[in-house]
């Protein structure tokens, strides 16, 4: 039986790892108490005494965890953002890109997406890779996600101090910490534009990419940057593309919207096709975090890559 400890297995993503893997005999959850959690040694110990970790911590503590690791021969699986450009690191985003699910499969330490990033790769990053959309554009992402994405102190703020907040944008800056992942894994020459927002609603995503289709400017049209996507996630069991020609007339995130490990694109042109809006909706606690690392985790044990997944 394979040994798994969740550091961090008290935050939101934490948790929700924990309950998908109730249940699996493939694996021993290795546990701690809530003195030991705050204690080096005993983490140290868990991390090397398992054979996966999942790091649900702040970037600062991931990268303290990994080292506590060091000389064992633990696999890692990072939900924070430390690691996800970091050299010697594999992303894990199966679907990505042909190779990545084996790269996973064979990797020691893989960094879990973001769930933006998620959104917005999996739209731009296949055709940007065929020369469809050009690697030099200014992109501009436009994007909602539930509160749960900001963890404990934004749960608290949205259900309990600020019940009264219906929208919340913020990196009014435009810094982010998502900006070097989406650039970097969709091949882009300069970081997009990042406008997020947090929704009154508990989980749920949705990522918009509008553009110009300006073939002078290596954009191809709406139909072919569609077809590219179907041909690309044709036989994937967590990533769909709506038929083009069956556009709904609007897109809903809702407060009460189920929990699922899905990831919906759409195609979404203009009468005229000189734009069109690339749209992908995910549960943010979903393929944006706990459900994506658990299917890295069966990816790398070699196991059913939908175990414990709502697919």
């Amino acid at each position: 039986m394979l040994k798994l400890f969740i550091d961090g297995a008290a935050g939101t993503t934490g948790l929700e790892i924990a309950e998908r893997m109730a249940g699996r005999g493939e694996f021993r959850l290795i546990t701690l108490s809530d003195a030991d959690r705050k204690s080096v040694s005993a983490r140290a110990a868990a991390i090397q005494d398992a054979d996966f970790v999942i790091l649900c911590l702040p970037d600062a503590a991931a990268r303290e965890a990994v080292a506590l690791g060091e000389g064992a021969d633990t696999r890692f699986i990072d939900a924070s953002s430390a690691h996800r450009v970091a050299d010697g690191w594999t992303y894990g985003f199966a679907e990505l890109r042909k190779g990545q699910r084996e790269a996973i499969a064979n990797a020691r330490l893989v960094s879990n997406p973001g769930c933006y990033p998620t959104g917005f790769l999996a739209l731009v990053a296949p055709l940007v890779a065929e020369d469809l959309l050009p690697a030099d554009h200014g992109f501009i992402v436009n994007a909602v996600s539930g509160y749960s994405g900001g963890g404990k102190d934004l749960i608290q703020r949205m259900q309990v101090d600020a019940p009264e907040i219906g929208f919340r944008a913020y990196a009014l800056g435009l810094e982010h910490k998502h900006l070097p992942e989406m650039q970097v894994h969709a091949g882009l020459s300069r970081a997009p534009i990042f406008a997020p927002a947090v929704i009154r609603a508990f989980r749920g995503m949705l990522v918009d990419v509008p553009l110009f289709l300006d073939p002078e400017l290596g954009f191809a049209d709406a139909r072919t940057l569609h077809a590219a996507l179907a041909d690309h996630y044709a036989g994937e069991s967590l990533v769909t593309v709506a038929p083009i020609d069956a556009a709904p007339g609007e897109l809903l995130v809702s407060e009460g919207d189920a929990a699922t490990d899905r990831l919906a694109l759409h195609v979404l042109p203009s009468a005229d096709g000189s734009q069109v809006r690339l749209i992908a909706m995910l549960d943010n606690l979903g393929k944006g975090a706990s459900g994506a690392a658990v299917q890295n985790l069966n990816i790398m044990a070699g196991l059913d890559e939908l175990a414990g997944l709502r697919a």
